[in-house]
């Protein structure tokens, strides 16, 4: 190999489209932008969302609704998935290993979803009411961190 033999591969490099070179060439005259009109025009368009002059979509709807930045750092786990865990002793290292909830999360929250048999001691893990009461019903304790 030689370094006036190099080239691109095949395919990788094509001619750009050269417009209004006749009419022969089906690109000719208006170039395919059509007649007249904004669009037609060099350096003549408009911003994203402009509807010429009309007010736009999103000034017309109303602002609506709220999404915390804090919400990637919360889980929840069912009892279900506390049951099939098959641990004693259930805290966020273990979650997290296990993969139930991401390493990012810090608050994860026991939610009442499905059956527990199982005797499962939660330490700094919360639940809901009526998780709790089915963990304390299947012999089990919610420690709640400090």
């Amino acid at each position: 190999m030689e370094l006036n033999n190099l080239k691109p591969a095949t395919g990788a490099k094509h001619a750009k489209r050269r417009v209004g070179r006749g009419i022969g060439s089906g690109l000719g005259k208006t170039c395919g932008r059509g007649h007249k009109g904004q669009k037609s025009r060099a350096g003549g368009y408009h911003k994203v969302g402009f509807e010429g002059g009309q007010m736009p979509m999103h000034r017309r709807l109303p602002k609506r609704g709220f999404k915390s930045a804090k919400l990637k750092y919360n889980a929840e786990i069912t009892l279900t998935e506390l049951g099939a865990l098959g641990l004693a002793e259930v805290d966020l290292l273990a979650l997290k290993s296990a993969g139930l909830v991401s390493q990012m999360t810090r608050n994860v929250k026991v939610i009442k979803s499905g059956e527990l048999s199982a005797k499962v001691q939660l330490r700094g893990i919360g639940a809901t009411a009526g998780a709790k009461a089915a963990i304390e019903a299947a012999g089990g304790q919610v420690e709640q961190a400090a």
